[in-house]
């Protein structure tokens, strides 16, 4: 248990707290004490703290347990009861940042446990009519982390928190892939030439095109829509190694109950608590998933780069939105420079999955300590996603414009467009006039209509949208 007294320097001065390893000076006004001063001063690392919504969800976490143990007689109803006010104050409001120690750390998660527990229990106090510091009333580990062990709290919050994000990536998702479906629609008539392994191969409708885009989303918002069966079993309750060693039976059983209603999110208590306290398979899981995403972001982006490259010299299809300004030196330069973030975004996140990988695998015998670097790697993908989403549709998708008269003419001048005269002339006639066409010096369908093969409105017909995406000739 901690203790602290503060010095006559008051709130401009320091306090001094104890711990088992001795006796430190607290800033009088922090609201964290001891143990978040020794994780601050250890893990000068990546020098931002936890992803919010890991803290806020820890704090939820440490809400349920109160409750809880209020009802079953093990913690004072007017504790517990500032206890929950004190979580409800932080997580919404200025207090959150003295949340703070550095997101990667060692301990399994235990520094950000006792920062969270620090300052929910000075907050309490003080809302009890006590002094920060003084841990009377409401102490960090008696009554805060009462029955809780980093081991169950930490991969707790974190699914908790993981699942709040998933329920915001979806419909980000759902966002961009409604933004394709309507430039789908828009543009479903227009034919331009498609490529395989970037040389001309055959016509194909931009709705084809961004047909395939959103029905490559479709399938990750599905995908991250049924990663919440994966997430939401969890091991709150078994404490230290998932045995839930110190903890009343009552609580056990109850605790998770209440962190549900509390939360609104379907969690349920993992019936092997040793299992779900070692291993991290679920993370990896889903993170393959979000993974998959980022590769059909990277893909697509990519692809719209490419169809937008030039304007003059490149492809120059299709003209992405003119967001900013390209170069300080060429003259009205413009760069697919939400397209080139969205890619970033999603290189990113394929390496945070080896992150979450390398993480999860090296969880040793009975606890996993590389928590903390999987939770910021997977969250940060979390968050990266419906960011860039969000941000791909709106400032991207969403302006998209087709040059018609640059692509109709790419299409008339391609020999490829010979492909779709196979199945009315047949393979070897359909190169007979390519060559030709390269010999007199003309186009394909110059060539067609002066040799007589194909009358003029039956050829605009084999080159329609109708006919390039067609299940099989008529």
């Amino acid at each position: 248990m901690s203790s602290a007294e503060t010095t006559d320097g008051g709130e401009t001065g320091t306090r001094r707290e104890h711990d088992q390893l001795g006796e430190r000076a607290v800033p009088a006004e922090a609201y964290y004490g001891i143990h978040t001063l020794r994780a601050l001063e250890n893990f000068p690392l990546s020098g931002r703290p936890p992803h919010p919504e890991l803290i806020r969800a820890f704090l939820s976490v440490k809400a349920a347990a109160a409750e809880t143990n209020a009802r079953i007689g093990a913690l004072d109803a007017q504790v517990a009861g500032a206890i929950i006010r004190a979580t409800d104050e932080i997580a919404s409001g200025p207090l959150l940042a003295e949340i703070r120690v550095d997101a990667l750390q060692g301990g399994a998660g235990t520094s950000l446990n006792m920062n969270v527990n620090e300052v929910v229990a000075n907050r309490a106090e003080e809302l009890l009519g006590g002094r920060r510091g003084a841990y009377v009333r409401v102490d960090p580990i008696d009554h805060v982390n009462l029955h809780q062990s980093t081991n169950d709290t930490f991969p707790t919050a974190l699914k908790v928190a993981a699942l709040r994000l998933l329920k915001r990536l979806e419909p980000a998702i759902a966002r961009l892939q409604t933004a394709f479906q309507a430039q789908e629609k828009r543009w479903s008539g227009v034919v331009k030439m498609g490529r395989t392994e970037l040389q001309d191969a055959t016509p194909i409708s931009f709705g084809a095109v961004f047909s395939a885009f959103a029905d490559a989303l479709a399938r990750d918002r599905w995908r991250v829509f049924k990663s919440e069966e994966r997430l939401r079993v969890v091991n709150l309750g078994g404490t230290a190694i998932g045995t839930a060693i110190a903890a009343p039976r009552d609580y056990v059983f109850g605790v998770v109950d209440t962190l549900r209603r509390l939360t609104g999110l379907p969690l349920a208590r993992a019936e092997n608590l040793v299992d779900a306290t070692q291993n991290a398979d679920a993370f990896v899981e889903v993170s393959g998933i979000l993974k998959a995403h980022a590769t059909n972001l990277f893909k697509i982006s990519s692809d719209l780069r490419l169809m937008a490259s030039g304007p003059d010299a490149g492809f120059g299809e299709i003209r992405l939105p003119a967001v900013q300004t390209g170069s300080s030196i060429m003259p009205a330069k413009v760069n697919p420079v939400i397209a080139e973030a969205v890619g970033q975004v999603a290189l990113k996140v394929i390496g945070n999955d080896g992150l979450v990988t390398a993480a999860a695998q090296n969880g040793q015998l009975e606890l996993n300590p590389f928590l903390p670097l999987l939770a910021d790697a997977f969250l940060e993908s979390l968050t990266l996603l419906e960011a860039a989403d969000r941000m791909f549709a709106d400032r991207c998708v969403a302006g998209l414009e087709v040059d018609v008269d640059k692509v109709a003419a790419t299409l008339k001048g391609s020999r490829a467009i010979a492909t779709a005269l196979v199945g009315r002339l047949g393979h070897h006639k359909a190169t007979e006039l390519v060559q030709a066409a390269e010999r007199n010096g003309r186009t394909v369908i110059d060539e067609v209509l002066i040799e007589g093969l194909i009358g003029e409105d039956d050829l605009a017909r084999l080159i329609s949208a109708e006919a390039t995406t067609a299940l099989g000739k008529r």
